[in-house]
């Protein structure tokens, strides 16, 4: 089977622009091709590592990356998906986000000659004159089909600022610039990316008559529908210092059954006659399966190492025996302490395992709380600095667990 077969049959593939096109040059190692990353926080996050796994694919069947970080466009901010406006950030903190970013694509990407490159947009985005951007490419757009855009429409009626609306154009010309200066002849993004991938592919074909393709790969999605990476804490990064190599463990860990082999095909690279054969497997191995995924997404985001200290903190949890040092800890600092105690709500918004102490409260009246597993019935309770010195274990739920200690 063929990379793009492949593609297919993993579930990567959402939408394409001329797909036998697509499908030669990418079985044929033609495609020179680019995916952005806008420098919106200082970590990607997992809902990146699907476009690192799909852009590592590629390059091993001999395609071309270039990774485009969005130093220009992260001026502005994608409005796709977005019911506001997203915060302006400084040069300094665009810059600070871009140099974090390619450290942690560099684990998965091959950079050199004749091998994957990387450029941001800021070099010719910032540089441009307005005028000269209108007549250049401004009558490439209809702003009737501009208004069409899902990415626009979803926005209409809570308001766009005309800053958000040039958005579409930047990406555009993003691609136009990196067709004409560096071969690029493919875009890959999400599928929410698709109405601003038309654009720049049409900007291209118009201006310089030149090929041009666009493909968006699948949104992994959860069971509650919401996109991959999110939880009711946040988001899970790539930066070991943002989530733990145990918490990400856990995050797959805990995947819902009926997601399992959904993120095994698509984020996983195991054969799919391995996965083939994994979905034949009995449901009492449910459990295998998400230990498999857990561990081989940890491994190739944070290394063996890592993966095996989260897989062994797990199944010590579990088990109710074995080293849980590598848990997720949080020292408790003398000046957080209350009379010489803290109360269990503060300490769950100090390890992330709440967002408010009224979260935290509401956790805790639904019985979704266990301190050395006891289940935390009054809300007042708190724990004092003998046992904070000791270390204490907190479990939120059924699966998450952090340790406290002074």
């Amino acid at each position: 089977m063929q990379i793009y077969e492949e593609l297919q049959a993993r579930g990567l593939v959402a939408q394409v622009t001329d797909e036998a096109e697509i499908r030669d040059l990418i079985n044929g190692g033609g495609a020179r091709f680019y995916i952005g990353f806008d420098p919106t926080a200082d970590s990607l996050h997992v809902g990146h590592f699907m476009a690192l796994c799909l852009m590592k694919r590629l390059q091993m069947a001999g395609n071309r990356p270039i990774v485009l970080l969005g130093g220009g466009t992260g001026f502005i901010g994608d409005p796709s998906g977005r019911t506001d406006m997203r915060v302006m950030m400084s040069p300094e903190t665009i810059q600070h986000n871009c140099e974090c970013f390619l450290k942690q694509i560099g684990k998965f990407i091959e950079f050199g000659p004749d091998k994957a490159v990387v450029v941001n947009n800021a070099d010719w985005l910032l540089d441009l004159k307005y005028v000269d951007l209108l007549r250049e490419v401004g009558a490439c757009f209809s702003v009737n089909n501009m208004l069409r855009a899902e990415c626009y429409k979803q926005r209409m009626e809570r308001g766009l600022s005309f800053f958000e609306f040039n958005y579409m154009i930047m990406q555009s010309y993003d691609f136009w610039y990196l067709n004409q200066n560096y071969g690029c002849n493919m875009q890959f993004g999400g599928d929410d990316q698709w109405s601003n991938m038309l654009a720049g592919t049409d900007l291209i074909r118009r201006k310089s008559g030149k090929d041009a393709y666009a493909m968006t790969i699948t949104l992994l999605l959860n069971s509650e529908g919401k996109k991959m990476g999110k939880t009711a804490s946040g988001a899970v990064w790539l930066d070991p210092a943002k989530t733990s190599p145990f918490d990400f463990y856990q995050y797959w860990r805990n995947v819902d059954d009926g997601d399992v082999m959904k993120c095994i095909r698509m984020l996983t690279f195991f054969s799919l006659e391995e996965i083939e054969a994994m979905e034949c497997w009995d449901g009492s191995r449910i459990n295998e399966k998400k230990e498999l995924l857990a561990y081989h997404l940890t491994a190739l985001v944070h290394g063996q190492e890592d993966a095996d200290r989260a897989r062994a903190t797990a199944q010590a949890l579990f088990s109710g025996a074995g080293d849980d040092s590598n848990m997720p800890q949080t020292r408790v600092l003398e000046e957080q302490l209350t009379d010489g105690s803290i109360t269990v709500a503060e300490l769950l918004v100090l390890g992330g395992l709440a967002k408010s102490r009224s979260e935290a409260r509401r956790l805790m009246e639904q019985g979704g709380v266990s301190l050395d597993g006891e289940r935390v019935e009054a809300l007042d309770s708190r724990v004092d600095r003998n046992r904070l010195a000791a270390g204490v274990k907190i479990r939120k739920g059924k699966k998450v667990y952090h340790k406290f200690f002074c």
